[in-house]
């Protein structure tokens, strides 16, 4: 590892330890980073920590209050609501990590390559995403569900193409910003390509922004699956994703109100955090807010 190497990673090691001792300190920022933490560590030791079988009926014992047996009650066909709340992280964390790792990606090379060529390129990209922003998200996901057909993959498919425009026209606007800088047009005049400029030069930048940006997009991923699933149109039963649970316990919600309350507090926890992680992001990644 040459010097310039090793300078180049200490700084970077230097940055990312003050932006995470910046994000620490922030008690909002600390609760979502541990409500995220907690659902990771259920989702990894979910057959562990269910106390039942998610998928088991027991008609005899349905809908049941909770209790020492069935802490968070039972269903209308007599399953543990804890353990398909236990199981249902795993659904939900496939959902947003699947897709943030194709909105992502396909985002910031959308408004990267918009942003730094400008011109034809730019019109013809930008209004694509437009069309897509014009719609609201839940709408255009329920006409891709409609023509693709109900299922897992096919509402993460549906999300995933209605949630890269906001990622595409933030990363545009920091190309834009971006492109005149005199690091770049040194890049352009020492002979580099247009590709290795965005690959090395501009995207790296455009990488904090659309981090920010990604988390807070995971709350809205987990309520448009919530509401695929409640809808019938996601995953599909008897899988325990937690929209679809709200779905089967809104018949009985009068007299079994646990069968809406838990897995409704779950995603407003889930989302909340999402959010305030997305905000202690941006406070820490942002080179204009106060240290």
């Amino acid at each position: 590892m040459n010097a310039t190497t090793t300078a180049a990673f200490q700084a970077w090691r230097h940055e990312a330890g003050a932006a995470l001792s910046k994000l620490v300190r922030n008690p909002l920022t600390a609760m979502g980073v541990a409500v995220i933490g907690a659902l990771l560590v259920v989702a990894l030791f979910a057959p562990w920590i269910a106390s039942h079988d998610p998928l088991r009926q027991d008609l005899p014992n349905a809908l049941l209050p909770p209790s020492p047996a069935h802490w968070f009650g039972t269903d209308e066909f007599g399953r543990d609501l804890f353990s398909r709340l236990v199981h249902g992280t795993r659904i939900t964390l496939f959902i947003v990590s699947l897709v943030t790792v194709v909105v992502g990606p396909l985002g910031m090379a959308v408004g990267v390559l918009s942003g730094y060529f400008g011109g034809k390129v730019d019109a013809v990209l930008m209004r694509v995403a437009d069309i897509f922003l014009s719609i609201p998200s839940l709408v255009l996901a329920l006409a891709f569900i409609a023509a693709l057909g109900p299922g897992l993959d096919h509402a993460v498919l549906a999300i995933a193409l209605t949630a890269w425009p906001p990622i595409a026209r933030l990363a545009r606007a920091e190309a834009l910003t971006l492109r005149q800088a005199d690091f770049i047009v040194a890049a352009q005049l020492q002979g580099a390509s247009h590709l290795r400029v965005m690959l090395k030069h501009l995207a790296p930048l455009c990488l904090p922004s659309v981090l920010v940006r990604l988390t807070m997009n995971m709350a809205s991923v987990v309520l448009t699956a919530a509401g695929l699933g409640f809808l019938g149109l996601g995953a599909q039963p008897p899988l325990p994703e937690w929209g679809a649970m709200i779905s089967e316990g809104r018949r009985y919600m009068l007299d079994s109100w646990w069968m809406v309350a838990a897995p409704g507090a779950a995603i407003l926890a889930v989302s909340m955090a999402f959010n305030l992680l997305g905000d202690g992001l941006n406070d820490a990644l942002d080179p204009r807010q106060s240290s």
